[in-house]
């Protein structure tokens, strides 16, 4: 594999705060995505006292080659999650809650009820604002309206990856569909929708303002770009690091396509500073 540049490297960090949100997490029996997909910026989220929901399992029935989160046959959902998870947003005090899932197409609605419940519990006993990060449902209005009668703050679905590579990348996925699943949620709702890619997968610059361009026009307000970092020599290779002068490219690239509230740099992820993006877009 190969060795990182200096600027996508992260130290190690253990403090009474990182312990006391992984304690948190435990005694709820939670997994988070910080873990699962292991994420450079777990050590920064959790000195901040927050972290990256995991739901329905820690399995998912889709195999992205990109993805470290296992595939395997799913267990079945724990009812009292939506539960926990809102004891935990509460006992951590978080004024912003991220929450994502594993892809669970094992389920009819693909796990959209689920969702609504962690976001309907959250609000019985907290106020803080809420962003979920969900997989595409198969594309599927039912599953979508689900959602939006839940009224999340932000409905946040990744494209991933460009046109050209969304095949190799994500196998069982649709670009169209992806692209389908934001536009019809913005048509409907008044929910802030953001969405997100990696680069480094072997793009080029025309395939990267082919999607931006695809966002733009399917209504996302909020657009996060990061470096792709290959989780083990099992996954897609790197095909390039991109420098810091070309992630300011990209910021000047989004500009001109018109989107206006964007993370992008080396170490963005899609939940990134989640609650700066959030209150720039409204």
């Amino acid at each position: 594999m190969p060795r990182l540049p200096e600027y996508l490297k992260r130290p190690i960090i253990d403090t009474e705060k990182t312990k006391k949100v992984r304690r948190i997490l435990k005694s709820k029996c939670l997994n988070t995505v910080c873990e699962g997909a292991r994420c450079p910026n777990k050590n920064e989220c959790y000195t901040k006292n927050t972290a990256t929901f995991l739901i329905m399992g820690n399995v998912c029935t889709r195999n992205c080659r990109y993805c470290n989160i296992s595939v395997a046959k799913p267990e079945p959902l724990d009812l009292s999650e939506p539960k926990h998870v809102a004891e935990a947003v509460n006992e951590l005090g978080l004024k912003y809650a991220v929450i994502t899932s594993v892809t669970r197409d094992d389920l009819p609605d693909g796990g959209a009820e689920h969702f609504k419940n962690c976001i309907d519990e959250i609000r019985k006993i907290c106020n803080a604002k809420i962003e979920i990060l969900t997989p595409d449902f198969r594309g599927k209005y039912s599953s979508l309206d689900i959602i939006i009668q839940a009224c999340p703050e932000v409905f946040n679905h990744n494209i991933e990856t460009v046109k050209n590579i969304f095949k190799k990348a994500r196998p069982q996925g649709s670009y169209d569909i992806s692209l389908d699943v934001l536009k019809y949620v913005k048509q409907h709702s008044d929910i802030v929708t953001k969405s997100g890619l990696m680069v480094g997968l072997g793009e080029t610059a025309e395939d990267i303002e082919e999607t931006l361009t695809d966002l733009k026009n399917a209504g996302v307000d909020i657009v996060t770009i990061g470096q792709y970092i290959q989780p083990s020599k099992l996954h897609l290779e790197v095909a390039k690091f991109y420098t810091l002068e070309e992630f300011e490219n990209l910021k000047n690239l989004a500009k001109k396509i018109g989107i206006r509230n964007y993370q992008i740099g080396p170490l963005v992820r899609s939940s990134y500073q989640a609650m700066q993006s959030f209150n720039s877009a409204l």
